[in-house]
């Protein structure tokens, strides 16, 4: 059971500031405050329990989060038809805002083999509604430079810091040979609103389902990103024909909503694939990062689940399969086994 927060603790002003705003400034009488998610963020949430009701509280330090792309990207995707937290109150300077409270299961919380296809045919269509809506120029665009940064947290923190090896500089340079030809991969498909962490630890099981969450880094960017997240998760895996399916169907459905998906479906699965390697390497380096610089152990224990998805990628695409041998020979040189 959560606990209850403490807004008179000296080790927390941030809470106490978030609880007197909420007081004095929203006028609710508070009953309860509770931790109501945490993520890999400096964000944190709390559920409200007030005399009218219960909302969300989003406690955003303007030292190290900005509340702007959230309130943007949640006017896009209402506009889109997708649900989303309506915004009840905003303080932007100070980074506070109190939201719709969309319930308390994510689809991560009560997805099974007999729901999935369900859950997964209603997820599709939002994000196909959220497709349609794109606009260039709108959202920032995830463009070769963003795409390269990300794909350097690999190296960077994985295999350097977290397994302690020491590239070369003829290393580096053929990883980015590599690097290189996953960008053009990312930037040679047709560029739609991305909302970049499109999972089911951030679809809400409320009515009608599903409601979005953790929008705020969308960008402009890879049709195939957001579809390929959903179904190759940090959480919880899918067998490979089983996600094949689900991405026929997004692909067909995409296709007749007038989304530009390629004409034909191997393709289109093979820009998943791909597209997938750029994510699964970035969420390798996020996950090390965040454990050596954040302190924050938890994620790297997920680290597996991607090497995984590494290896079927190269099973699927035989093509990567160089890349995925020489991840493994490095982790063999760190000690880690294949």
């Amino acid at each position: 059971m959560a606990e209850q927060a403490n807004e008179n603790s000296v080790d927390d002003p941030r809470l106490a500031e978030l609880r007197a705003w909420l007081a004095d400034d929203q006028g609710l009488r508070i009953q309860s405050m509770t931790p109501a998610s945490s993520d890999a963020s400096f964000r944190r949430y709390f559920r409200v329990r007030h005399d009218d009701g219960e909302a969300i509280a989003m406690d955003a330090p303007p030292a190290t989060e900005d509340c702007r792309p959230f309130v943007k990207v949640a006017g896009l995707m209402r506009d889109a038809g997708v649900r989303v937290p309506a915004i009840l109150a905003q303080d932007l300077e100070r980074g506070f805002l109190l939201l719709e409270d969309l319930g308390r299961h994510t689809y991560l919380d009560v997805l099974s083999e007999k729901n999935a296809d369900a859950l997964f045919e209603m997820a599709i269509d939002a994000l196909i509604r959220w497709q349609k809506a794109s606009r260039p120029e709108v959202l920032p665009d995830y463009d070769a430079a963003l795409l390269q940064r990300e794909l350097m947290l690999f190296p960077d923190w994985y295999l350097e810091r977290a397994l302690g090896l020491e590239l070369s500089a003829a290393d580096r340079d053929w990883l980015q040979a590599w690097f290189d030809r996953l960008v053009d991969h990312a930037l040679g498909q047709t560029q739609v609103y991305v909302h970049r962490d499109y999972m089911p630890r951030n679809l809400m099981f409320s009515m009608p389902p599903p409601g979005v969450l953790d929008f705020q880094d969308a960008v402009y960017g890879p049709v195939s990103y957001d579809i390929s997240c959903l179904f190759r998760d940090a959480f919880i895996s899918w067998p490979a024909d089983k996600v094949d399916a689900w991405l026929a169907l997004y692909w067909e459905r995409a296709g007749k909503g007038g989304v530009a998906v390629p004409t034909e479906f191997a393709a289109f699965r093979s820009d998943c694939i791909w597209m997938g390697v750029q994510r699964h390497l970035k969420v390798l380096g996020i996950f090390a990062r965040i454990h050596h610089r954040d302190g924050k152990p938890r994620y790297l224990q997920d680290a597996p689940r991607f090497l995984a998805y590494l290896d079927e990628a190269a099973a699927a695409e035989p093509e990567l399969a160089p890349l995925v041998r020489q991840i493994h020979d490095w982790r063999g040189e760190a000690g880690c086994g294949q």
